[in-house]
């Protein structure tokens, strides 16, 4: 379903730590339920600023980690000013929403079975996503330390690579990758997590004519395409944007993940 015209505003259900992370839950009751893939763009309703004169910070676009049956679940990580105010929402605090927006995730055809590929943050799209699939979809995960890979309890049945080797792994979450399609190749990968990690899958897949569904992670000004700041280059050479075209994207129609 599309995003109602405009932002609602909602309030947070609560607040709580996993690992390096914050899980905020927020109360949806007017909002379309979420495909798997789609983002939201949140922005709490005080405190949005910084600065002498307190200007607004934009909003920040979040994939939806699931939808549960408090509301709306999303996965965060304190990298910045705006990330730290959405991490420090308490419950009853006021949140506005934007979407779900963009494009989600497509179930595998041909027969193929789905492996999970994911890093960081990149995880939540891949939770809602398990959901949908079910316990046959194959998960792995990868993480900076044994303190981010506690966010693998967010799905199930998940692989973990971590790069200081204190989880799982010792190594990137790609490396994994090539041994599980090594062992069968007959599938469809779903990613996400930082850019690097995300164009070593896109030429991984594409050496292996293994098609791949990317969910990119851009920073977005508005999440309907009219800033065009979240442009990456498609092999046509033309350009794509991340959050109408996307978030998720066909890998073998990119040129390269900017």
């Amino acid at each position: 379903m599309s995003a109602p015209f405009g932002r609602r505003l909602t309030r947070v259900v609560s607040n709580d730590a996993v690992g390096a992370y914050r899980v905020v839950v927020a109360a949806d009751p007017d909002g379309p339920p979420p495909r798997p893939g789609q983002f939201y763009m949140l922005a709490a309703e005080a405190g949005w600023g910084g600065g002498r004169d307190e200007r607004p910070f934009l909003p920040r676009a979040l994939s939806v980690l699931r939808e549960g049956p408090d509301g709306l679940q999303f996965l965060l990580e304190d990298v910045g000013p705006g990330t730290a105010r959405l991490c420090a929402l308490q419950a009853g605090e006021a949140l506005w929403l934007t979407g779900p927006l963009g494009n989600g995730f497509e179930p595998p055809a041909d027969g193929r079975r789905a492996v999970l590929c994911g890093g960081g943050v990149g995880i939540a799209p891949l939770a809602i996503w398990q959901d949908a699939l079910g316990s046959a979809a194959t998960v792995l995960l990868g993480f900076r330390d044994a303190e981010h890979a506690d966010g693998a309890a967010l799905l199930y049945g998940s692989a973990v690579a971590t790069d200081d080797g204190s989880v799982g792994h010792h190594g990137f979450v790609t490396e994994m990758l090539v041994a599980e399609l090594d062992r069968d190749a007959h599938a469809v990968v779903y990613a996400c997590g930082p850019p690097p990690m995300l164009e070593a899958v896109r030429e991984l897949c594409l050496a292996r004519a293994i098609p791949a569904q990317l969910a990119l992670e851009a920073p977005m000004a508005c999440g309907f395409g009219a800033c065009y700041g979240c442009v990456v280059p498609a092999a046509d050479g033309g350009y794509v944007r991340v959050c109408v075209d996307g978030p998720v994207l066909d890998a073998a129609a990119l040129a390269g993940v900017a």
